[in-house]
């Protein structure tokens, strides 16, 4: 082959990897895409199971690991271990998450990495005590492990109640 039939077989290899370029980083997008939508849903299951007291699955849905990092009231609790017997005593008073899930935005880090971010309300009150209401910018990062999207840290931040709409 020598000149023009040159340049097109040049050409038609460039087309397709141009092609498989893209089609890859399409796939890679859908794959963020679905990524994003099952932490969505490790997270609803987590608020659920803390909504209802269920200490086993809480559990399940934590990072089985003694490197699980949760800050709460400045105080840095570690271990799967340690957090479970933390939320334990929380159960026993009042202990409810009202996440404002249209300010939710899930960050895919790396494959198997993700960050969410979410505005949530606690009602927290010890056993015998008035709940009080609490609103935090909530931040966790999930790992997925053993197929299955698990918290592998929980950073909630005090933040002040939203402003009233004018």
């Amino acid at each position: 082959m020598h000149g023009s039939g040159q340049k097109i077989l040049r050409g038609a290899r460039g087309a397709v990897t141009g092609v498989a370029l893209l089609a890859a980083s399409l796939m890679s997008g859908q794959a963020r895409a679905d990524s994003r939508d099952d932490v969505r849903a490790a997270f609803d299951r987590f608020v659920a199971a803390q909504n209802d007291h269920d200490a086993k699955a809480v559990a399940a849905l934590l990072l089985n690991s003694p490197d699980f990092l949760w800050i709460t009231r400045g105080t840095a609790v570690w271990g799967h271990d340690a957090a479970m017997k933390r939320f334990g005593a929380l159960y026993e008073g009042a202990w409810r998450l009202d996440p404002e899930l249209a300010d939710m935005k899930v960050t895919v880090l790396a494959d198997g990495v993700a960050q969410i971010y979410v505005p949530i309300n606690f009602t927290i009150g010890a056993a015998g005590q008035p709940a009080q209401q609490t609103r935090f910018l909530m931040n966790q990062v999930l790992v997925k492990s053993e197929g299955a999207w698990l918290v592998s840290s929980i950073l909630p931040i005090p933040a002040p109640a939203p402003s009233p709409q004018k």
